[in-house]
């Protein structure tokens, strides 16, 4: 019998108390994933965030997701989409400057900001400091 391995991306988001911790160490070893690391923003003392594309067997994965939530990592899966409302931006581009996959761009000589939602993990960080809250979560 032949298992297919499944691949999924998520986001991890941990806590400061766990922020020194080898927790993806473990879902290779005790768990039998791959990971493939997009993005990781993680400094010790302080709340942490990484973007990981898992792969493995399903029921490996159903373990190591419960491994993260047992542990205290909040799990967040990018099943979603960011979508940018066209009436609300005010093309202020400072999506450009923080999105880590550079799904932001400026387009000259308009000064237009140009999205290229096929780009976007879904990370969030544009969602937080658009300030006209243009940037929106969609499942």
């Amino acid at each position: 019998m032949i298992v297919m391995a499944t691949t999924k991306r998520i986001v991890l988001h941990f806590p400061k108390r766990l922020a020194d911790r080898a927790i993806v160490y473990h879902l290779v070893k005790d768990f039998d994933l791959q990971f493939n690391i997009l993005k990781a923003s993680i400094t010790p003392e302080e709340e942490g965030l990484m973007v990981l594309e898992l792969t493995g067997k399903q029921a490996d994965y159903d373990k190591g997701i419960q491994y993260l939530t047992e542990t205290g990592v909040r799990i967040q899966s990018l099943g979603q989409n960011v979508l940018r409302n066209e009436e609300r931006c005010t093309q202020c581009g400072v999506c450009i400057t923080l999105c880590p996959t550079g799904a932001f761009e400026l387009e000259r000589p308009a000064r237009r900001v140009v999205f290229q939602d096929e780009k976007c993990l879904a990370c969030g960080l544009c969602i937080k400091a658009c300030p006209p809250r243009a940037m929106e979560l969609h499942f």
